[in-house]
């Protein structure tokens, strides 16, 4: 659902969900904003680019959600030992 406050025009999101996903979530990224370099580059240069730290967040959730989706994916195709 879209909405605008000022000049600022967003979406309404959707909270819900699967929490305990969303909490392991949480922790990764905040995790990876503490210790790793690159993702440290990455908030610094979307803050330059002036986004706002809620949707900063949202998109390396995104992305960890990407990767955790791909690796828990082809580990229940694989054929056991």
């Amino acid at each position: 659902m879209e909405y605008s406050s000022g000049g600022r025009s967003s979406r309404r999101l959707n909270h819900g969900g699967d929490r305990q996903a969303n909490a392991a979530l949480h922790r990764i990224v905040f995790t990876r904003l503490r210790v790793d370099p690159r993702t440290q580059a990455y908030y610094a240069r979307r803050t330059q680019e002036g986004k706002t730290r809620r949707e900063i967040i949202r998109c390396l959730k995104r992305n960890a959600a990407r990767k955790v989706f791909n690796l828990v994916g082809t580990a229940s195709t694989d054929p056991p030992l």
